[in-house]
């Protein structure tokens, strides 16, 4: 038995997707769902879904000047 612990939008429709990766296949499973709603004065978490299309506003343009020289190669440093 494995137990996941996720927080998922539920989406205008009411309804809630769940996308689970089990690592089985033709096999059946038996699923239990326990739901909680959270607070709405809680910070919700931002997920890679909610970034697409934040710069659709201010596209990252390329032009005939190539990289520029001045910017820092080394990196040391960098990491730490």
């Amino acid at each position: 038995m494995e137990i996941y612990k996720i927080r998922q939008q539920v989406g205008q429709d009411g309804i809630l997707h769940l996308d689970i990766p089990v690592g089985l296949s033709d096999r059946e499973v038996e699923v239990m769902v326990i739901y909680q709603p959270m607070p709405s004065d809680l910070p919700r978490t931002v997920s890679l879904a909610d970034l697409y299309g934040i710069c659709a506003d201010d596209p990252i343009s390329i032009d005939d000047g190539g990289i520029d020289n001045t910017l820092d190669e080394d990196l040391a440093g960098a990491f730490e």
